[in-house]
């Protein structure tokens, strides 16, 4: 089993860049795609239904903002669009695909880097989301939430760390609440458990020379309960071609849905 994770920064951009014809030599079983910045009636049927898969979507309210996609070869037998909490879900946060006994889930966490306003709503997002993150945890089913989580967890996940202590996305707050999840929950961070010493970079600033230079943050994640991160064989961060200021996160698993 495949399962990819990309923010688009834009699907209609990352279209343009290739991101479907890439996509459609993957052979993934679900695609988490984030930061859609599209509405319904923009989505062209390819944006849709790419390669012959099934395409669910939860978009934000406000015009080329936010959103998230999920896209699989199987069809779901249920979709979960939000989190019943209208604030978060006026911005097209959370989508979740139900196969069975698994649970697959888009996340596209807030930034709270363009002003305090929006660091509040970060923290009021992580409070919100702590119980669903609990009751996936405690559900008994097997889950995968991909996405762009927004946070650095350790010094290892970005470059520039030292620089970056004051900043969003690797406040002491973010990366605590971080580390409760994985620790208290027992999450499991796929990346970071194959690859204990390699960085995996995910997202780069378009300032300076920093995806020249891989001055770069891990914030694209594959958070997944344990029984199911333990059939994980191999990860990587594409970067053969650049669709977005992210690199796409392919993760293969040794189970079927």
């Amino acid at each position: 089993m495949r399962i990819i994770s990309a923010n688009l920064n834009g699907i209609r951009s990352a279209t343009t860049k290739g991101f479907f014809n890439w996509l459609a030599t993957q052979n993934a079983d679900v695609v988490g795609v984030q930061e859609l910045k599209a509405q319904a009636a923009d989505l062209t049927a390819e944006m849709q239904n790419p390669n012959g898969m099934h395409g669910y979507f939860h978009y934000a309210e406000k015009k080329g903002y936010s959103g998230v996609g999920l896209y699989c070869r199987k069809q779901p037998d249920a979709v979960i669009v939000g989190l019943g909490i209208a604030e978060i879900d006026s911005e097209g946060r959370y989508l979740e695909l139900q196969f069975g006994k698994v649970s697959i889930i888009s996340l596209y966490l807030p930034s709270g880097s363009s002003s305090e306003e929006r660091q509040t709503v970060k923290f009021q997002f992580l409070d919100h989301f702590w119980p669903r993150l609990t009751e996936l945890a405690e559900s008994g089913r097997e889950v995968i939430i991909m996405g762009d989580w927004n946070i650095a967890h350790n010094e290892i996940d970005l470059k520039n760390w030292k620089g970056n202590l004051k900043n969003s996305g690797f406040l002491p707050e973010e990366r605590a609440w971080f580390g409760k999840m994985l620790t208290e929950l027992k999450w499991v961070d796929i990346w970071r458990t194959l690859y204990p010493e390699i960085p995996g970079y995910s997202w780069w600033s378009n300032r300076g020379q920093a995806y020249a230079k891989d001055v770069g943050w891990r914030i694209d994640y594959q958070i997944v309960t344990p029984k199911l991160a333990a059939t994980a064989t191999q990860a990587s961060i594409y970067k053969d071609e650049k669709f977005s200021d992210h690199a796409p996160l392919i993760v293969d698993y040794d189970y079927s849905l």
